[in-house]
């Protein structure tokens, strides 16, 4: 039990991280939930706007922020993904140049598969870890993401 502490304790954060994502990728690749004929980024950007619309209006803005991409890329996506009939653009009452993404039928009959893949994966995630330690954890990783956010945003206005 020492040898797993000290090799924790001597390992850098970011390293661990990046292993943790490295193995989730590896273990719950998005190509087992969407059999589809779809890139794998539009399969994650098909994911992304499944979950949203559960809750949410979603634009292509959205997408962009999420992903960190280029307008004029996140509009090839969509485009391609209502060919393909996963998608349709709605325009919005009051301001027809804003278009609502909304998830065709198709597309919905996936929505299940994917909620289900995330509930197991956050089960064998958390096994064998105490209810609080799993809440501290996301706070603590939460906070990762935002000391990173922020330098992110800190660096860019240097650029400016």
């Amino acid at each position: 039990m020492q040898d797993i502490n000290d090799k924790i304790n001597n390992m850098h954060m970011g390293k661990l991280i990046h292993m943790l994502s490295h193995e989730m990728k590896r273990n719950q690749p998005i190509d087992k939930v969407i059999k589809a004929d779809l890139t794998i980024m539009q399969k994650h950007i098909l994911k992304f706007i499944l979950l949203e619309t559960m809750h949410k209006d979603l634009y292509q803005k959205d997408i962009e922020e999420e992903f960190q991409i280029r307008k004029s890329t996140v509009t090839g996506y969509v485009q391609l993904m209502e060919k393909n009939g996963y998608l349709t653009r709605e325009s919005v009452k009051g301001d027809a140049r804003k278009k609502r993404l909304v998830p065709t039928e198709k597309a919905e009959g996936l929505r299940q598969a994917i909620l289900e893949d995330i509930k197991l994966s956050e089960k064998r995630m958390e096994k064998g870890i105490p209810e609080e330690d799993v809440i501290t954890c996301k706070h603590v990783l939460y906070q990762v993401l935002q000391n990173l956010i922020e330098k992110h945003k800190e660096e860019g206005k240097k650029d400016e």
